[in-house]
This record gives C-alpha cells, structure tokens and sequence, in this order.
C-alpha cells in the first residue's frame, strides 16, 4: 500500500507547486499590455497610402475597406459578410465576387506624359 501512496503524493505535491506558481504569475502581471496591432494604429509612423479614386465600381449598399499595400478594395455587406474584391493588376482593375470569380476587368487610362 505505501508503494502506491508515495508517487501518488509526489505527483500531487509537484503538480500543485507548478499549479501554484502559474496562478501567481496570472495574478502580478498588472493591465493587459498592447498587441503589435494596436501599437501600430496608434504609432506615429507613416501609413501606406494607395489611390483608389479610379477604382469605378463599387456594389450597392456595400461597405469599402481599402487595403493599400496590396492595392486591393474589399467590398462587405452591412451585416458584415465579405462580398468580393477589387485589385490592381498591371494597368487594369479586376472586380471578384464573393466566391472568388472575375466579375468585371475595367482597364486604367494610361497616365498623361510629363513635359
């Protein structure tokens, strides 16, 4: 009987030594700290900027989220759900659905030459 008694106890005594340590460190670690997401929107560095005035198509009802450094445009609905995209690609504009197929190709006016 004591063969069984005694790794039991140890196995017990060591598990609540590491239980006890894991609840107080929970305890002294203060205000939750700010992630890398957080800190960038509010940093002072500069933000990368796109142009998308000469992105034409825009669904109905839809809610635009820019996303510059890919050059792309997300469109989603009003409750939320992801209704297609639009990208830069070369010298045109490619429009997806929701599902991820072309729906339209609009072509950019090349850029006037500079004297």
């Amino acid at each position: 009987m004591r063969r069984l008694i005694v790794p039991v106890l140890a196995v017990l005594a060591v598990s609540g030594a590491a239980l006890g340590t894991a609840v107080a460190q929970d305890a002294d670690d203060g205000p939750k700290k700010p992630n890398m997401h957080d800190l960038y929107h509010n940093s002072s560095l500069p933000k990368s900027h796109a142009d998308f005035s000469r992105y034409r198509y825009r669904p109905p009802g839809d809610k635009v989220i820019e996303q510059p450094d890919a050059f792309r445009l997300l469109f989603q609905t009003k409750d939320g759900q992801p209704d297609g995209y639009a990208e830069r690609r070369g010298t045109s504009v490619f429009y997806y659905d929701r599902y991820g197929k072309l729906r339209q190709i609009q072509p950019l006016p090349e850029d006037e030459p500079v004297d």
